[in-house]
């Protein structure tokens, strides 16, 4: 095979251009609904590394010069031609990932609500101002940008993920170097190029294709002053712990296994759709999905037999549609996730889950090779099972029956993760006690999937939130400014201070 036979190469977004090292290492990038290699991926090495954040020093020198008028005149035409051409970046995600065209859409225009919170940030990088705050002194903050920071972003979000913090940085005035997920790379190079053609100076926006050597890369770099994660919970760990050490702010969101919580007041056609929408959305590989119905007695039988009804009419295939138009759901993002997932259905299994809906062997037709997974449903699971307990991130349902409002709490606060839970009930005063009581991030009443706004934050607790800052929102302009206060006297030209050695004293 000559190289002109091999698939293309992904590359680099170094000073403003595209960059493959001649001798570069690369890794296959696949149609994950045909389950062929579509593209390599460039996986930088110690320089391209070098490079990348060299060119991201020079970039933040230059842009964080910019006055705030001219920033947000590029943010702005950033967001107007993200939002002419997003038929085209949702194109590139189904076609990476798997997710169907309008998930990928909805990931854009989701991500894309950040962009619009950033072009408003003058207000939100505004000082504090106090005249006299002793006789003849003034005391005022000012907010500056940190320099070079770096996103490490999963595969399952390649475009929202990114958008959850790059906009808020480069509005605070700092340069960004992005490592996207190899899985699915092109994401954030068809990003870096619509930054170039909004006006955003060479070295601003930055793409450094990569596997754990970029990662590492990033997180020991003195240049690097910050590193904002998303992915599973032993990596978040890994990357706060290491960049903490390195002294650097960090912002890693970590995994989670999301509880639905269905009272016997609850409607319960609004608590099966949500529970389908929420639990098979994305082919489950999302940290927000429900994972699992904590369903209070007698309820269990009525909403298992209606989520059965729900799957049922599901279809599955190629998230890019057909002759028979969008399919529900697409394949898992690759073959090795989507035998991982299966063996999550053999723990259920063997540890005495009833499968009542079995996705393990799903099929679709002149798709053969894809990275099928259909949608499962498991009952009765026990809660000391593996499966129960671990985050699979597919398309996998649990229903557990319990006998309270106060067991279903208890399960949820006994959990390691506390990224998103849900309760779904007509009662006004048991959903009060529960967002009081639960220990979790992010809560829904009668909303299965509670991503906060844009002007809120996203993030959990416990294992699912590593660090003190949240992603976008006032977390986000907190994290990627650090506040300078300044105490000033100018005297009067009548008076004259004098000398007086004792330690300054208001008044």
């Amino acid at each position: 095979m000559t190289d002109a036979d091999l698939p293309p190469v992904i590359p680099h977004w170094i000073d403003g251009a595209e960059r493959i090292p001649a001798d570069a290492r690369t890794a296959p990038v696949h149609n994950p609904a045909t389950g062929r290699v579509a593209a390599r991926v460039a996986l930088a090495d110690g320089v391209e590394i070098d490079a990348a954040i060299a060119s991201a020093q020079r970039g933040f020198e230059v842009w964080s010069g910019y006055s705030v008028a001219r920033r947000q005149t590029v943010l702005f035409a950033f967001r107007e031609l993200l939002n002419a051409r997003r038929d085209e970046l949702a194109a590139i995600i189904t076609a990476e990932h798997g997710k169907v065209l309008s998930d990928a859409m909805g990931e854009i225009l989701r991500g894309q609500e950040v962009v619009e919170l950033a072009c408003g940030f003058p207000h939100l990088i505004k000082g504090d101002y106090t005249e006299n705050a002793s006789t003849g002194i003034d005391v005022y903050s000012i907010k500056q940008p940190l320099g070079v920071v770096g996103i490490i972003s999963p595969f399952n979000f390649p475009a929202m993920v990114p958008m959850w913090f790059f906009p808020v940085a480069i509005a605070a005035g700092n340069a960004v170097v992005l490592k996207p997920s190899e899985k699915d790379p092109s994401a954030a190079l068809w990003i870096a190029r619509l930054w170039t053609e909004a006006g955003l100076p060479d070295g601003v926006f930055t793409v450094l294709q990569g596997d754990k050597a970029a990662v590492d890369g990033l997180l020991e770099s003195p240049v690097v002053q910050s590193i904002s994660f998303v992915g599973s919970t032993p990596i978040a760990q890994y990357i706060y712990e290491t960049a903490s050490r390195a002294g650097k702010r960090v912002q890693a969101l970590g995994g989670a296994k999301n509880h639905m919580l269905v009272l016997p007041d609850a409607d319960l056609d609004l608590a099966a759709d949500q529970a389908v929408n929420a639990g098979y959305g994305a082919a489950g590989e999302r940290c927000m999905a429900v994972s699992v119905v904590l369903a209070v007695e007698p309820v269990a039988d009525a909403l298992i037999e209606r989520i059965v009804e729900r799957i049922g009419r599901l279809r599955i295939g190629d998230g890019a549609g057909g002759p028979e138009g969008e399919p529900d759901l697409g394949p898992l993002i690759t073959g090795e996730h989507r035998d991982r997932v299966s063996r999550y259905v053999d723990i259920a299994e063997a540890d005495g889950g009833r499968i009542v809906v079995d996705g393990r062997g799903c099929a679709v037709e002149g798709r053969e090779d894809g990275f099928w997974f259909g949608p499962t449903l498991i009952d009765g699971l026990p809660t000391t099972s593996r499966a129960y307990q671990e985050e699979i991130f597919g398309p996998v349902l649990q229903v557990v029956r319990i006998g309270s409002f106060d067991e279903g709490v208890s399960l949820i606060n006994s959990g390691r993760f506390g990224n998103g839970t849900a309760i779904f009930t007509n009662d006004g005063g048991a959903a009060r006690r529960f967002q009081h009581e639960v220990q979790v991030g992010m809560i829904g009443i009668n909303v299965p999937i509670p991503v906060p706004v844009a002007y809120h934050s996203f993030g959990g607790w416990k294992a699912s939130l590593f660090g003190d800052a949240k992603a976008y929102g006032v977390h986000g302009f907190d994290f990627f400014t650090r506040e300078k206060a300044v105490t000033s006297r100018w005297l009067d030209p009548a008076t004259h201070g004098g000398i007086d050695l004792g330690f300054p004293q208001n008044a």
